[in-house]
């Protein structure tokens, strides 16, 4: 990563690299997505927190940390620290390398990343793709919240402009009571994909339809040869 470090620990399985403040800083983006109430609900909360109501959330926070994985608060506001993502994923995701070994080290692994205050849901998918090497689109992943309440579990998908670091602030270091998890996002069945992607899967079709074609008038001129070999020799003289 070129925006700072990575490193793959064989005994762990847990991944570490690090997002800085303008990880993957995106282009203003028009209709906003499902969930856009939780983005506005979660920036009134954000927006309300001072800078002293922030160090003491932190403070507190780090009072709590019991495996060391703590945040640390700079001058400006803006804090750092860590956040563990579960992958949750029904398909394996096309990868650039080795597609069958590290398709298959992704799914139900954990992984811990070093993330901004500043860095949103849609940054996390991003960097979380490209740690893995993973070529498909983002669009297809969507990260989700998950929270214990009253013995019972709730997941929650999380929108794009979310930030998921000021989430795990404002509930505590326990994963017990907040976790994330990143899934296949879970929208219309073509909606996910590109354009060129739709394009191809016509192609794919159309190659399909027209062997399917092919192999069925196969099976009729061999079916229709043994029926007249059949008439013949219902017809040759004793």
């Amino acid at each position: 990563m070129s925006s700072g470090y990575s490193s793959l620990e064989e005994d762990s399985e847990d991944f570490f690299f690090t997002a800085r403040t303008s990880f993957f800083r995106r282009a203003p983006q028009g209709k906003p997505r499902a969930g856009q109430q939780d983005v506005e609900k979660e920036k009134e909360t954000h927006n309300y927190l001072t800078k002293e109501e922030i160090k003491e959330k932190v403070h507190k926070y780090n009072l709590a940390v019991t495996d060391k994985l703590k945040m640390t608060l700079n001058s400006n506001g803006i804090y750092t620290g860590f956040i563990k993502v579960q992958m949750e994923l029904c398909k394996h995701p096309q990868t650039s390398q080795n597609p069958g070994k590290l398709a298959s080290s992704i799914n139900g692994c954990t992984n811990t990343l070093h993330i901004s205050s500043t860095n949103t849901v849609g940054e996390v998918i991003e960097a979380l793709l490209k740690k893995f090497l993973v070529t498909d689109s983002p669009a297809k992943f969507a990260l989700y919240k998950r929270c214990h309440r009253e013995d019972q579990v709730y997941a929650c998908k999380l929108s794009d402009q979310e930030h998921p670091l000021h989430l795990r602030l404002v509930a505590g270091p326990r994963t017990d009571t907040l976790s994330f998890v990143l899934r296949e996002h879970d929208i219309g069945e073509w909606e996910a994909f590109s354009l060129p992607e739709l394009q191809n899967f016509l192609r794919i079709l159309d190659k399909e339809e027209d062997e399917q074609l092919q192999n069925l008038k196969r099976r009729y001129v061999a079916y229709r040869h043994k029926l007249e070999e059949a008439l013949g020799g219902m017809w040759k003289p004793d």
